[in-house]
């Protein structure tokens, strides 16, 4: 079977902050990159059951949060993250993440990896740090 080969055009979405524009009052608008990077966000952030009309959307690291911080624990929330934006957000590939356990503190510190299909953008990333709440 031959590869599929897809190629992307421009990548448009509003800011979820609602902030509107000082002067124009429109709602602010990622492009390309900073879209697809909001929806990544957006997926691994969301809490599955949390989207209305999609259950199975999002992932569920806040939930693995519960139990006690362990390697075992980063690992099924590397998988989970991965899984969860390779079900949901088909315009992007090659996604890696990185989970570094501060037993210390805790948290997780979580960095996700990923490509742009279609585009010559270079491979993105963006950070951040999962702990639990009680």
């Amino acid at each position: 079977m031959a590869e599929v080969t897809r190629i992307s055009r421009r990548f448009k979405d509003i800011s979820l902050s609602f902030q509107p524009h000082p002067v124009t009052g429109d709602l602010p608008v990622l492009l390309n990159e900073n879209a697809i990077k909001q929806s990544v966000k957006n997926i691994v952030q969301t809490i599955p059951g949390e989207k209305f009309f999609n259950s199975a959307f999002g992932s569920d690291t806040r939930g693995s949060l519960f139990e006690l911080v362990d390697i075992a624990v980063a690992d099924q929330i590397k998988v989970q993250i991965i899984t969860s934006i390779e079900n949901f957000e088909p315009r992007v590939n090659n996604v890696d993440v990185s989970v570094k356990l501060a037993s210390d503190r805790n948290e997780l510190d979580v960095t996700v990896f990923y490509e742009i299909i279609g585009q010559d953008f270079p491979a993105q990333q963006f950070s951040f740090i999962l702990e639990a709440t009680r």
